[in-house]
């Protein structure tokens, strides 16, 4: 029981915060972090990649997350946590490691958090084409982090509407979307734009290839529940619940709506200067449909950024209780919420409007690749931290249990390391690497010297009392 009882530590440690989400609520959470951009936008330039094979594309990124889901639902269950894989990843291979987790993870929320927010840009211009987007970057950031400065009640119940707005959106789009494919009579629509131009392959099979780092971030957040541990009523029934639902509910919704899209909208068309899916309700002539997909996809940008802004305020809480970060980040305020880490959390936001300022039509993609690398190198630790966490745990008997150990489990981590390869010979992902090595260098330098800081202060205090 040593292992487990040295868990407990950690857990005590990040005590405080409130016990108020519900199972549905946490589910809603991953959904409103995944269900964003990466749908509503970065859809359109994974088509622009990979053409009518994008939908293989996202598959992979669907295996992976499936994958994903089991390790860190059996890790989760085992210790719930607000420190989550960057604590397990600390206890079960080595505190560097835990160290390195979650300052990169907190840094590509940091960034997601811009992502979404120079998104809302994005969307605003639609009817507001002659306002400047940093204005509405600095408006809606501003309700949101009201809303998470306030309390995890009110932040779940307005993640809990906002995810429903979208799934009723994209239930409706599915719906009108079949029946156009399927019931009309347009010579223009159907499934022969899969090969209209060049092929089902338009750009080969690295382009397939290049789309699942795309599609990668899309699926991005589903990890996000393990964070929601520390604050859920009941964890050991309600995390492994929203995982298993959270990862099929995105994998039907990506597959089926990329499918659809594709039948009716020429792949050639798609990009990121406006969501496919208000091109495919352009396409299909409903009178002020478009405006209303519109909202939705607003919704949607909204509901990420809220739920980023959550995850990455409980990693800094995280890493200031283990003594990583300045004390202040760990404070609560009234409504047990870390209030400090929340403003710190705030960065990615005025990076956003920084680079929309300078660079408008580029700051999309600028925010996607530096935010990319943290996700990517999360999820490769998150499997290599399941294979320590199997081969380590001392604890009671595993209620759920990773299917094909340890063969899975590495299939995930190769994966990850594919694609976090491939990064580097694809030109609007070189800032991925570019960024991420020298932010690694850096990270590993700063917990050596705070290592070595406190081994010095050690040492004093000893020979003083001797």
């Amino acid at each position: 029981m040593k292992q487990n009882g040295s868990f407990q530590q950690i857990v005590e440690r990040e005590k405080g915060l409130s016990k108020g989400l519900t199972t549905g609520q946490i589910s809603m959470i991953a959904i409103g972090g995944a269900i964003g951009t990466g749908l509503f936008l970065g859809s359109g330039f994974a088509i622009g990649q990979a053409g009518p094979s994008v939908i293989i594309s996202y598959a992979i990124g669907a295996l992976i997350a499936l994958l994903l889901m089991g390790c860190l639902a059996e890790m989760t269950v085992a210790h719930p946590t607000s420190g989550s894989f960057g604590a397990y990843a600390e206890h079960y291979i080595n505190p560097w490691a835990g160290y390195l987790v979650r300052y990169s993870y907190w840094a590509c929320i940091v960034a997601a958090v811009g992502v979404e927010v120079t998104a809302v840009a994005v969307y605003m211009s639609y009817w507001f084409p002659s306002v400047p987007g940093t204005v509405w970057i600095v408006v809606f950031s501003a309700i949101l982090i009201y809303v998470n400065a306030t309390s995890v009640n009110l932040f779940g119940s307005v993640e809990y509407w906002f995810s429903m707005i979208k799934i009723i959106a994209i239930v409706g789009f599915i719906l009108i979307g079949s029946y156009v494919v399927f019931g009309g009579n347009n010579p223009e629509i159907g499934f022969q734009n899969y090969i209209n131009d060049g092929g089902f392959f338009p750009n080969g099979w690295s382009g397939m290839w290049i789309a699942v780092v795309i599609a990668l971030f899309s699926y991005l957040s589903i990890e996000m529940i393990a964070v929601t541990a520390g604050e859920a009523e009941d964890p050991q029934t309600a995390v492994p619940k929203a995982l298993k639902a959270t990862v099929f509910r995105l994998i039907f919704f990506y597959l089926l709506t990329l499918t659809l899209m594709l039948a009716i909208v020429p792949w050639a068309g798609a990009g990121i200067e406006k969501s496919p899916f208000v091109k495919v309700i352009e396409f299909m002539h409903f009178p002020g449909a478009a405006g209303i997909m519109n909202f939705v996809v607003l919704v949607a940008a909204l509901s990420a950024m809220n739920s980023q802004l959550y995850i990455t305020t409980r990693m800094m809480f995280s890493l200031s209780r283990a003594g990583y970060a300045p004390s202040r980040f760990g404070k609560l305020n009234k409504k047990n919420v870390p209030v400090y880490s929340l403003l710190l959390s705030t960065i990615g936001i005025a990076v956003a409007a920084v680079i929309h300022t300078i660079v408008p039509d580029q700051a999309y993609l600028l925010m996607m690749g530096i935010s990319m690398f943290g996700a990517m190198f999360t999820w490769l630790m998150i499997f290599v931290t399941h294979y320590f966490f199997r081969k380590k745990y001392s604890g009671e008997k595993l209620a759920v249990r990773m299917w094909g150990f340890p063969y899975l489990t590495l299939l995930g981590a190769l994966l990850m390391l594919s694609l976090l390869f491939t990064t580097w010979f694809v030109s609007f992902f070189k800032a991925t690497l570019m960024v991420g090595i020298p932010w690694l260098i850096l990270l590993s330098l700063a917990y050596y010297l705070h290592q070595k800081k406190n081994k010095d202060v050690k040492s004093d205090i000893h020979s003083k009392s001797v």
